[in-house]
């Protein structure tokens, strides 16, 4: 019989049975805990201090170049559209210039011969006798140009006369009672009225277009104020005096009356 040293005990089996249920969970635990730390980390672990720091500088210029593709990208979009809108403008005036080139031929075809233009203009660019040829199939076609037969006649026994040229009476402002005018600027003295004229001009622009300046007196003093017009309602005057306003010009509707800013200049 076998010593009793020798024997198997209960609390000896459940040791070795504690230790090996130990072991089996580092081994289980060991294989799974590389799935819960990341790739990099563990990347990290295998490589050099040195190889982990050109990965880093590979992925920040990555994330450079993505950026430059993506603004290049954005770039050519903005040329395509530039490009198109150009092509588009060229087409229209492609289209233009073919319907004048159609057009203004039968104009002057089907205008009398009695009309007070220089026919000799038509065919300015065209010399004497002049004759193109082009290769055709079978041969060659001949095209000659030449000036209208009646312009000599028509330019030698009629010409165009001028209009007679205004007088300054006429090109002067006259006060209208019945309508409406506008007091723009501040009230100056006589001699500044013109300077004042020239430089509302400048600033207004557009929206003088059309109106002619009185200069009447003012009501609070010496001085004199620019009075445009003329317009056909106070509604409208009204709407204009808004706009004037908009560019910090103070302006007032009133009566066109007033002397013409010509004659005091």
């Amino acid at each position: 019989m076998a010593k009793a040293s020798e024997q198997f005990r209960q609390s000896d089996v459940t040791i070795w049975g504690v230790v090996a249920l130990v072991c089996v969970a580092l081994a289980v635990f060991g294989s799974n805990i590389s799935l819960l730390v990341p790739q990099s980390i563990i990347g990290g672990l295998h490589q050099p201090r040195v190889a982990g720091a050109s990965i880093e500088t590979l992925r920040l210029q990555v994330s450079d170049l993505r950026e430059e593709t993506a603004r290049l990208k954005r770039e050519n979009e903005l040329l395509v559209t530039r490009f198109t809108m150009q092509e588009r403008s060229n087409n229209e005036v492609t289209r233009r210039v073919g319907a004048l080139e159609v057009s203004v031929p039968r104009l002057l075809e089907n205008m009398p011969p009695d009309a007070l233009i220089d026919r000799s203009t038509y065919t300015s660019s065209i010399g004497a006798n002049q004759t193109l040829t082009f290769d055709a199939d079978g041969g060659s076609v001949a095209v000659r140009q030449s000036a209208i037969p009646d312009a000599a006649a028509t330019t030698g026994s009629t010409a165009q006369t001028l209009p007679d040229i205004l007088s300054t009476d006429t090109a002067l402002a006259t006060s209208d009672t019945s309508a409406y005018g506008i007091a723009i600027g501040s009230a100056v003295p006589f001699d500044e009225t013109p300077a004042l004229w020239s430089d509302l001009t400048l600033k207004l622009g557009p929206l003088l277009f059309g109106l002619a300046p009185l200069v009447v007196d003012d009501a609070s003093g010496d001085n004199k104020r620019i009075v445009v017009g003329p317009i056909e309602q106070l509604a409208e005057a009204r709407s204009l005096c808004q706009r004037f306003e908009r560019v910090s010009i103070a302006c007032i509707p009133m009566p066109y009356s007033g002397t013409p800013l010509a004659a005091g200049q």
